[in-house]
């Protein structure tokens, strides 16, 4: 059975839900398809009283469901149910998701899809595995750590991966015990929505998910200022994460997780095996177009070997395969929006005026839409704009190096540290630079995430605070007070 569909067929969630039920709303931003740049629907903006109004739902719905204090079990249960609609879903998940997105139909029903259900379950368990721990105290007294949910939690999503990166902020929450309100992305908030209505259908009590839509500035700050949000979780661009961290001081003190932005080094040695590397390297820059924290966009290449990958890296940019997210064909997607492939194209523009030099692309697509050709500049410094700035598109640097010292001394980026890429064959080396890059996740000889929940992922430097994913996560979703009883 085809995948592929018309655009126009899908049958789009209207307003905010809140409490269960689509609130309606006036009309705010008008949304383009990425794919070839036509409106299709318009968000509404929920202001400050709208934004109290699914708060103050969230704590009613905490208070007369008693989830933070329900048979553990019971969460995980439900929890589940709700990831196996997930998959039961997946294709309507996917049309709505693809038809406002970046995301090709066809990786969300292969990827996103099951990925997100995963994460959920992976959470789930967790609620009723971990828990409070008795603590050696002396022989007189009892000592504990006793755990608790923080209560509200409020959440807010990107457009570049909007299915998952919702997982990443409900699945934690909710299995800890918590309520949550949401801002997903204004551009890609559809699937997100009809991802809420399949946790009631599983027995989420309504209310438990608010979402609310908006942009960062009204929605966004209504969100993370608010007095009864008792945690934030955000992943986004660090320029965001700074005016949370402002917004969030200028109105109190709350505890928050920021998975924010990322330029990292893909660090080649001349041992590596070469076809492996620009295989994975590839794959890292032509996946989703770039649009992702964590592509790794600085190739740093030992000079014995930098000819020969920078040709293999050509030879692999060039075979790609645009078109609209809604063919299941489509294996190189658009860029989001006018405004990102106008910033896109400015940087690489200033960058050739510094002194790089183009090898591959530079220029936008000629089709409908905005596309972005694989870019590959070569001859920069670490004072080019293409490398200091993050992109977020399928431009790629390429420098040189001689020996290790120059190597890592090219990867240390002075804003970024949200991952590395390490290409070696020899293992003491491999651990040596593990250690030594500043990165929140180092991947040796891959450059891509597993679906081993488990491993946290989080940046150093501006790249953020706090982790997702793993046990880290859903411990990020807790607090803990001490107990110290007299005997």
């Amino acid at each position: 059975m085809s995948l592929s569909f018309d655009p126009n067929s899908l049958t789009l969630p209207q307003g905010h839900y809140i409490g269960g039920t689509y609130v309606a709303a006036r009309e705010g931003m008008t949304l383009y398809r990425p794919s070839d740049a036509v409106a299709f629907a318009d968000c509404p903006i929920a202001d400050a009283a709208l934004v109290d109004q699914a708060v103050q739902t969230a704590k009613q719905a905490l208070k007369t469901s008693g989830w933070g204090t329900l048979r553990p079990r019971e969460r995980t249960k439900i929890l589940q149910r709700w990831a196996d609609l997930i998959e039961q879903h997946g294709e309507t998940l996917a049309k709505l998701e693809a038809v406002a997105s970046t995301r090709p139909v066809g990786h969300l029903i292969a990827g996103d899809i099951a990925v997100t259900a995963e994460q959920i379950r992976f959470f789930a368990e967790f609620a009723d595995k971990e828990g409070s721990d008795l603590v050696p105290t002396d022989g007189n007294s009892l000592g504990m750590i006793m755990t608790e949910p923080y209560g509200v939690v409020g959440a807010i999503t990107p457009w570049n991966f909007p299915l998952s990166m919702a997982g990443w902020k409900l699945g934690p929450a909710l299995a800890a015990g918590n309520a949550v309100v949401l801002k997903p992305s204004e551009m890609t908030p559809f699937a997100t929505l009809y991802m809420t209505e399949l946790a009631e259908k599983a027995g989420l009590p309504a209310g438990l998910i608010n979402i609310v839509l908006g942009d960062g500035p009204t929605t966004g700050n209504a969100l993370t200022g608010h007095p009864d949000i008792a945690k934030v979780s955000f992943t986004g661009s660090t320029g965001a994460g700074s005016a949370i961290m402002a917004n969030i001081a200028r109105t109190g003190v709350k505890p928050m997780t920021l998975e924010l932005g990322g330029k990292s080094p893909q660090v080649v040695f001349a041992d590596a095996d070469l076809d492996q590397t620009a295989d994975a390297i590839a794959r890292s820059i032509l996946g989703n177009a770039g649009q992702a924290c964590v592509a790794g966009s600085r190739v740093i290449v030992q000079d014995s070997v930098a000819d020969e990958l920078t040709a293999r890296l050509i030879a692999r940019m060039t075979v790609i395969r645009p078109g609209p997210t809604w063919d299941e064909l489509t294996d190189y997607a658009p860029i989001i929006s006018e405004r990102q492939i106008a910033r896109m194209s400015s940087i690489v523009e200033a960058s050739k005026a510094a002194g790089a030099e183009c090898l591959l692309g530079g220029e936008r697509l000629d089709r409908p839409g905005y596309f972005y050709a694989p870019t590959l500049l070569g001859n920069v410094t670490e004072n080019s704009p293409a490398v200091r700035e993050e992109i977020f598109g399928p431009v790629l640097t390429i420098q040189s190096f001689h020996d290790e010292a120059e190597a890592l001394a090219l990867a240390d980026h002075p804003t970024y540290g949200l991952a590395a890429g390490l290409f070696t064959r020899d293992l003491s080396r491999a651990i040596r630079l593990t250690q030594a890059l500043q990165a929140g996740t180092v991947w040796v000889n891959r450059y891509s995430r597993s679906r081993d929940h488990i491993l946290p992922t989080g940046g150093y430097k501006q790249s953020g605070i706090g982790k997702d994913l793993g046990r880290e996560a859903y411990q990020a979703n807790r607090k803990s007070k001490s107990v110290l009883i007299s005997l």
